[in-house]
C-alpha cells in the first residue's frame, strides 16, 4: 500500500495537469469553434462552398498547435522535475508557484 504522502503528491500532480490543459486549450477550442461558424456561415449563407470548406480546415490545425504548446509545458514542467539534486518537495513547489 502507498503512504498518504505518496497518494497526496499523486493528486497534486494530477491536478496540476489538468489545469495545465485547461488554460492551455481554453482560447484554441474558442478559435476553433468560431471557426466552425465562420465555416458554416460562408459554406451555407453566403454560398461560398470552397472558403466554407477550406475555413473549416482550420480547427483541427488550431488544435493541435495547441496540443503541441500544451505538451511542450509540460515538457519543461518534467524536466524541472528530474533535475538531478531536485526533491520532489522542491520540484512540486516550483510548479504550484510556492517558490
Amino acid at each position: 500500500m502507498a503512504s498518504k504522502q505518496q497518494l497526496t503528491e499523486r493528486d497534486v500532480s494530477g491536478q496540476v495537469a489538468e489545469e495545465a490543459g485547461e488554460q492551455a486549450l481554453g482560447p484554441a477550442a474558442l478559435a476553433s469553434a468560431a471557426s466552425v461558424g465562420l465555416s458554416l456561415y460562408y459554406y451555407f449563407v453566403r454560398g461560398d462552398r470552397q472558403l466554407g470548406a477550406f475555413i473549416g480546415l482550420w480547427p483541427p490545425t488550431i488544435l493541435a498547435f495547441a496540443s503541441y504548446f500544451n505538451q511542450r509545458k509540460m515538457r519543461r514542467q518534467l524536466d524541472s522535475i528530474t533535475q538531478p539534486g531536485a526533491t520532489l518537495k522542491n520540484a512540486l513547489d516550483s510548479m504550484m508557484g510556492n517558490k
